[in-house]
């Protein structure tokens, strides 16, 4: 088509139609837009742009748009059958199903002739019927369960049941509408006053959150009528059914408002958060200013900043910098000074996970200060409460300041460093570690060890700290000795993996690990002893001659599983990273020879990789834990809630699978089932390890073995997931691998790999430079070819046939098979893509090359795609008599040469066919000739 400069409104509508015939339904709407701009006055004209406008947003599934504009055109032509059948449609698949009818029938009142609507209008009918008749229902059973459950002399049993049958039926369309004009909210409200039933109470509470659940209007009445401190009241418990309930139903009135939901990959509505800004705005501040709350319980405090850091950030609803305005920071950070053990008269109740749940709210709302007059803010911030508290001459006041300092360290980590380095600061931390006081060590202690985190900023610490850290492990206190052996271990591996970064004398870190080992190996020694002495290794084994000497003690290393094995999740953090630093398993630098030379020049520090830490030991460590019984313990590690910790888990099992000798191990440990939801949600990179963990599971071990029963279907998007540019040239290889061994197993996998979008995936890859990657996918497109829906690809308007022709002559041999397998499945069944051959300039030459291929099996495949070709159509094989193709195929159907007599068959088979279209003649001889007469010319 010419392009026309300054369209008018028609002839967009005309190029609209165009793209919309062609299914380019973006393109299609756009050429309607560009219409409907041109158009200022309501017409007839306009009327059918907007209708036009409404059929390309249904064909792209986007209903709601659809509706607006049947509705806009309604307007202009009211009772005008198209729009309303598309509105129809539209509110169908939207499940409005009563008005959807209403429009089916206006259609045929105003055409009643039209015989598209009447299968649809009858069909309706009867889903508005069966809803009538399941509402009458609903509302009997309403009614019965509210009777039972209000009914407070009632038997509590009975009244819980009856409880939860409303909460099923509160999460059902008909039942939320019944149970709200029934007013059970205000029954519920009007119970728990009086309920000493917990649980009711609970359940009274999720059922008032279902039914603000994506509704606003009910949700706005609801919250009228109750109260933000009502739910604040709710949430004030000390039991965790009640406290997650009700942080449940705040969240809930916090999506309804935004449009966001519970999903990891949520985002809020823009217009919906402009519109309700100021409820939203008064619902947060509601909840920080409870955080502070000293009559709250210490579970309530934790998830109401739970909720609060939920909702701050860019990705969600923004509120960080209106957090920072109302003094948020210093009411947090009064919650970080807190101590469960230091009790006092104005002190808040708070739980063992207060800081870190607080620190990792201040690390959020931190990343959320994008930049540098905000950062500036969130730093003065901390600094006022800093100073607001040293300014007090007790004792108290300096311990919560060194608390509250070890709560950022664990979170927004500069602010915390900052903090540290400003003068006196760090002296009166290192004084209070010098104290005999048992609370003031301690908590020093802590702090010097969170503050040691990076070598550039653990400087001042090892030249100050060390000293103090080895006088309190002298200390008779068990905890205090505990914490200053971490405390050594971490600044002792302060150079990470640099093999020329010895903070310590040499052999140090040897003994510190040897201390760390008696802890773990002790039978006699708590728990907890053993587990601060697995952090401790944690720290340690980023030293190569530590990981060495470790690997080789198979008491500490069962110890080490051992403690794993029983689940506790305290234990997580310390063995997972003592297993990835063994196995090398966390990110490496790539180090560029360039940039060395540069580092030279510049006279910067280079880092160094020490011996052990060459693959060949690094490989020889993860048998060796394979063979241990590792994957049992990181089986039981894997039910962490922690994301992080999922990661490293996640790295730990890469590792391992990369050993193809121990992959067996794994799968028999119970690793495969471990790592499918390790892969299917947690950091992206925690997913992505997974993932490739079991595509290496996929690609050694018979996918039936290794992933028995549903497992199958489930491993499928973990390693299609993989299929991304965002992901190294291996990991692409390794999924190709896995999933090619999955598409050759039946057609219910295939059918599900083409459902997950695997086919556009795997394709991709197949027009790639490099040579394994292409091969993988055109293996992978061979055993997909198996699958009827595979062919539908083919036969599509595209140039897919075009390019398995061309790559039927890849210099690659494997490429070369895989193609023509596919194109020698492909043509079997499909006689559009036998004409679709000649699409390829390169087809002569690929099917010449097939057929003279020295290579038997090729030579096989080609000649089953030209005896495919020819029995196809007469003028398929009336264009293949044109060429020397069947001088080929006389001369393999005589051949003495050809070994394979399958060949020779298939090629006398062919011209056969060819003799069936009359296209040549057989002479008594048995030879053939060319018919010339009857040759057909092709379009």
């Amino acid at each position: 088509m010419t392009k026309i400069t300054n369209p008018t409104a028609h002839e967009w509508k005309e190029k609209g139609n165009e793209e919309f015939k062609k299914g380019n339904w973006s393109e299609a709407l756009s050429c309607y837009t560009n219409a409907l701009k041109l158009v200022k006055e309501d017409n007839s004209e306009k009327a059918i742009y907007y209708k036009n406008r409404a059929a390309a947003y249904l064909k792209g599934e986007e209903y709601d748009k659809a509706i607006k504009d049947c509705d806009k055109a309604l307007k202009i032509c009211p009772n005008d059958p198209k729009a309303l059948f598309r509105r129809c449609q539209a509110l169908e698949a939207l499940e409005r199903f009563e008005e959807a009818y209403r429009d089916a029938r206006y259609i045929i009142a105003a055409d009643p002739g039209n015989k598209a609507i009447q299968p649809i209008a009858a069909r309706l009918h009867e889903i508005v019927q069966e809803r009538y008749r399941q509402n009458s229902r609903v509302s009997a059973k309403v009614a019965q369960m509210m009777d039972i459950a209000f009914e407070t002399k009632g038997d509590n049993e009975k009244r819980e049941t009856a409880m939860n049958n409303l909460l099923v039926l509160a999460r059902e369309r008909a039942g939320s509408e019944i149970m709200f004009n029934e007013g059970v909210v205000s029954k519920i409200i009007k119970m728990i006053k009086l309920e000493k039933c917990e649980e009711i109470i609970v359940i009274g509470i999720r059922i008032i959150a279902e039914l603000c659940k994506n509704n606003i209007s009910r949700m706005e009445k609801i919250v009228k009528d109750i109260g933000i401190p009502w739910c604040l009241e709710m949430i004030n418990s000390k039991l965790t059914e009640r406290v997650n309930a009700a942080q449940y139903f705040l969240q809930t009135i916090l999506n309804t408002y935004s449009g966001m939901d519970n999903k990891p990959d949520t985002k809020p509505n823009k217009e919906l958060c402009e519109r309700f800004n100021k409820e939203i705005d008064t619902i947060l501040s509601c909840l920080l200013y409870s955080v502070t709350n000293r009559t709250i319980s210490g579970l309530a405090r934790d998830a109401i900043i739970e909720l609060i850091m939920r909702n701050i950030h860019y990705t969600a609803l923004n509120w960080a910098e209106r957090l920072v305005e109302l003094r948020g920071l210093q009411r947090l950070m009064e919650v970080a000074s807190e101590l469960e053990e230091y009790k006092y008269e104005s002190s808040m109740d708070v739980t063992p996970s207060t800081r870190t749940v607080t620190s990792v709210c201040l690390a959020r709302i931190y990343e959320n200060m994008y930049y540098d007059a905000a950062k500036e803010k969130f730093r003065d911030a901390i600094d006022e409460f800093i100073k607001d508290k040293l300014l007090a001459p007790d004792i108290e006041s300096k311990i919560r300041v060194v608390v509250a300092i070890t709560t950022l360290l664990l979170g927004p980590l500069d602010v915390g460093n900052t903090i540290i380095a400003k003068e006196g600061i760090l002296e009166m931390i290192l004084v209070m570690a010098g104290t005999e006081d048992i609370l003031q060590q301690k908590v020093a202690c802590e702090c010097i060890v969170a503050a040691a985190s990076k070598k550039d900023k653990a400087t001042a610490i090892i030249n100050q700290g060390v000293n103090i850290l080895k006088k309190l492990y002298q200390s008779k206190d068990d905890s205090i000795r505990v914490r200053a052996l971490v405390g050594l271990c971490k600044l002792g591996s302060s150079g990470g993996t640099d093999a020329t970064i010895r903070p310590f004398a040499d052999g140090a870190t040897k003994k510190l690990a040897e201390a760390c080992r008696r802890f773990l190996i002790n039978p006699k020694k708590q728990k907890d002893m053993r587990k601060w002495a697995v952090e401790g290794l944690s720290y340690l084994t980023f030293d190569a001659e530590v990981k060495e000497k470790l690997i080789e003690d198979g008491k500490a290393i069962q110890a080490m599983i051992e403690l794993a094995q029983t689940g506790d999740q305290s234990v997580v953090y310390g063995v997972v990273t003592t297993l990835v630093n063994l196995c090398n398993a966390y990110d490496k630098q790539e180090i560029i020879p360039e940039m060395i030379e540069l580092a030279k020049f510049a006279k910067h520090h280079i880092p160094e990789e020490h011996e052990f830490d060459d693959v060949d030991f690094v490989n020889k460590r993860i048998i060796a834990l394979a063979k241990a019984g590792v994957t049992s313990a990181l089986v039981s590690l894997s039910k962490t809630e922690s994301q992080n910790s999922k990661e490293l888990i996640a790295r730990v099992f890469n590792a391992i699978c990369s050993q193809p000798e121990v992959r067996g191990i794994v799968v028999q440990q119970g690793g495969a089932k471990a790592l499918l939801p390790l892969a299917l949600e947690g950091t992206d990179k925690g997913k992505k390890q997974a993932s490739q963990a079991l595509a290496r599971l996929g690609i050694t071990i018979n996918p039936e073995v290794a992933f028995p029963g549903q497992r199958i279907m489930e491993v499928i998007r973990p390693f299609i997931n993989l299929l991304s540019q965002e992901c190294s040239a291996l990991e692409n290889f390794e999924a190709l691998m896995a999933l090619c061994n999955l598409a050759g197993i039946n057609d219910n996998i295939r059918k599900r790999i083409l459902k997950e979008g695997g086919f556009q995936k795997v394709e991709a890859y197949m027009y790639e430079d490099h040579d394994m990657l292409r091969r993988a996918a055109t293996q992978v497109v061979n055993n997909l070819m198996m699958c009827d829906d595979t062919i539908k690809y083919y036969e599509s308007e595209n140039d897919r046939v075009k390019y398995l022709v061309i790559l039927c002559s890849d210099e690659d041999v494997d490429t070369c098979m895989a193609a023509a397998g596919a194109l020698a499945m492909l043509t079997s069944v499909s006689k559009k893509s036998c004409i679709k051959i000649f699409d390829s300039k390169e087809w002569l030459e690929s099917l010449r090359f097939l057929l003279a291929n020295p290579n038997n099996d090729l030579q096989h495949r080609g000649v089953i795609i030209v005896s495919n070709m020819i029995k196809s159509t007469k003028d398929v094989a009336a264009r293949l008599i044109e060429t020397d193709v069947m001088e080929i195929l006389m001369a393999l159907s005589k051949s003495d040469t050809v070994e394979h007599k399958k060949i020779k068959e298939i090629a006398a088979k062919a011209l056969e066919s060819a003799a069936e279209w009359k296209l040549i003649r057989s002479t008594e001889e048995g030879q053939t000739s060319q018919n010339t007469n009857n040759l057909e010319s092709v379009e």
